[in-house]
């Protein structure tokens, strides 16, 4: 009976053993399956972490391990920062691209103020001492400068076969006329004998004045009709918008012309928005021979007398200035003076209260004034009082708005 009791206990230890040894395994394979992938990674490389789900009940879940934060790059100190983006501007649902443009006019005047006496343009007036009015609105002056404005003008030269000397001082007169031109200004040449003659047409190029002065050597004609190109020139000047001047370069005496000389200074006193300076030629001759005696020399004397006193009677019709030089190199000055006086402007600017583009004609005045707002009055060493001249368009053209 014993000997059955040892043969049936042995095959239940035997079971025991076999199974301790699976649960052994069991627990070591997976110990082993770690180390056999941390030993095929490469040198510095972290091993895997196994994903860890979250507990089904909530909260933190297991440790995940360090987590490395990216160092950001300093930007290097001579960059400039990014420009700001313009903001996006929507516009309402159902509306298209929409602009809007407001466009103010503004009103530029140049205007001189010469005194009636010499013709000299008066300096040191202010912006207080204007007001400009536009169809009888006075209108607030916003920007105030002295200023030399452009000129338009027509040379007028006397290229006649009389004398060498006259044509000398007109060829050295014009040369510096056209030396102090500039390239805004608008010129034209004539010259004239017994009939005139088309130079140059306007230009602004100095250059072809230059030219067409040197192209002055042999005169065709000994007369000199200067009543006659005077008269056409003004005609010329009628079709020129804007204020003109007349440089007439001449001895002043008239042979054969076709209309006296009543007829012309009505002409020139009727003439609008032109006037003229008059330079005379042949000083240095007749200082040479002035006074000689004879018949022949003292009705000379009288006809050169009578042509200074025609080239007055041109300039002051119109509110210009005579000159008679005596030597070539007082032509330099002379020219300075005339420049002065056709130049010099005060500009004013202004935006119009009527802001209408209808294309309208808009009459201009400007008037100077005082202190008080009263009419401005000047007056000379001895008190006595001083008139003067505003030289200004009298009106412009509104824009025409285009739609």
């Amino acid at each position: 009976m014993s000997t059955l009791r040892l043969s049936n206990s042995r095959p239940r230890r035997f079971s025991v053993a076999m199974l301790l040894i699976a649960v052994a395994a069991l627990a070591i394979a997976p110990i082993n399956q770690v180390q056999a992938q941390a030993q095929s990674q490469p040198a510095g490389q972290q091993p895997q972490q196994p994903d860890q789900a979250a507990p089904e009940a909530g909260g933190p879940g297991a440790d995940s391990g360090v987590i490395v934060v990216p160092k950001k790059k300093e930007a290097p100190a001579d960059v400039p920062p990014p420009a700001p983006t313009a903001p996006k501007i929507k516009n309402p649902e159902g509306m298209g691209a929409v602009s809007l443009r407001v466009d103010v006019p503004e009103v530029t005047v140049d205007v001189g103020v010469l005194l009636e006496k010499n013709r000299s343009f008066l300096p040191g007036l202010k912006p207080e001492n204007f007001r400009v009015y536009e169809d009888g609105a006075e209108q607030k002056v916003l920007g105030f400068k002295r200023v030399e404005a452009p000129i338009t003008a027509l040379l007028l030269c006397e290229f006649a076969a009389n004398s060498y000397y006259f044509i000398y001082d007109m060829r050295n007169a014009a040369w510096a006329f056209a030396q102090q031109l500039r390239p805004q200004d608008y010129v034209a040449m004539m010259t004239f004998d017994m009939r005139t003659q088309i130079v140059t047409d306007f230009t602004q190029d100095k250059r072809q004045i230059l030219q067409g002065i040197n192209m002055l050597q042999i005169p065709g004609f000994s007369e000199s009709n200067l009543f006659d190109a005077l008269y056409e020139s003004l005609d010329r000047l009628d079709r020129v918008q804007g204020r003109k001047y007349i440089i007439v370069i001449a001895s002043g005496r008239d042979t054969f012309s076709k209309l006296t000389f009543d007829k012309i200074l009505q002409r020139v006193k009727a003439s609008r928005d032109v006037t003229i300076f008059t330079v005379s030629t042949g000083g240095a001759m007749r200082v040479m021979t002035e006074g000689r005696g004879g018949m022949n020399g003292a009705i000379r004397d009288m006809d050169f007398l009578q042509a200074d006193n025609e080239m007055r009677a041109f300039a002051n019709s119109t509110g210009g200035k005579s000159f008679f030089p005596r030597f070539s190199g007082e032509m330099p000055e002379i020219f300075q003076d005339i420049n002065q006086n056709i130049r010099s402007k005060y500009q004013l600017v202004y935006r119009p209260t009527n802001a209408k583009q209808d294309g309208s004609w808009r009459k201009l005045r400007v008037a100077l004034v005082d202190e008080e707002g009263k009419p401005l009055r000047f007056q000379d060493e001895k008190h006595k009082p001083l008139k003067y001249d505003i030289i200004a368009r009298d009106g412009y053209r509104a824009k025409q708005e285009v739609e």
